[in-house]
């Protein structure tokens, strides 16, 4: 686990909502810790570091709490829908060797044939992968693919030590040439229709001038 991982989690017997409010308030975020049979713990955790951290999908976490190491894998993520402030964490406890089930966005790099577009259907991947193993996301490469290909999950190339849980069916990517849309019968319907309100204007023009 990496050194920039490590963070100093203190436990808290305080709870409810005024509680959470002074503990954000003071620049930190509450936290629960669950899972393998222990009792929930919670703990408020330093706002600012745990903020960057979690930018990462599937984020582990080594808590240091009362001077003891414990890993946790970010399961939950609360934030206030206006401020997209981080409300509360939810974390599971997990353990150095152990494999777990997670979603992983995929990305696409390089550029499909000229004049297609290469739309991906599905965002995430479901995998299964050692927990301090987690790949931040699975890169895909539609460089010079032609119109029609269509690319599986079953398709897709995992990391090393990940397996697939998705179905093997599911559509990832596909290519093809976008819909070229005719703006022009719409614009002469468009003018037309402004042609007969002009026309009285032009008139009475005509008119003032004799």
């Amino acid at each position: 686990m990496a050194e920039d991982n490590k963070v100093v989690a203190e436990a808290r017997e305080s709870f409810g909502k005024g509680a959470a409010r002074k503990i954000r308030a003071a620049g930190k975020i509450p936290a629960v810790i669950y899972g393998h049979g222990t009792d929930p713990q919670h703990v408020t955790l330093p706002g600012h570091q745990v903020a960057l951290l979690i930018r990462k999908a599937n984020a582990v976490l080594d808590l240091q709490i009362a001077g003891k190491s414990q890993l946790a894998l970010v399961k939950d993520v609360q934030k206030d829908p206006v401020h997209q402030i981080i409300e509360h964490l939810d974390l599971i406890v997990i353990r150095q060797g152990e494999r777990v089930q997670v979603e992983v966005p995929v990305h696409l790099e390089g550029e499909s044939y000229p004049g297609t577009i290469a739309d991906l259907d599905a965002k995430t991947l479901t995998i299964d992968a050692e927990a301090t193993h987690i790949p931040e996301n699975i890169v895909l490469s539609v460089e010079g693919l032609e119109e029609g290909t269509q690319i599986h999950a079953k398709d897709v190339e995992l990391p090393k030590g990940a397996t697939l849980v998705s179905d093997p069916e599911t559509l990832v990517v596909l290519v093809h040439v976008p819909q070229k849309v005719d703006l022009g019968e719409e614009a002469a319907e468009a003018a037309a229709a402004e042609a007969p309100a002009e026309a009285p204007a032009a008139e009475a023009a005509g008119e003032s001038a004799e």
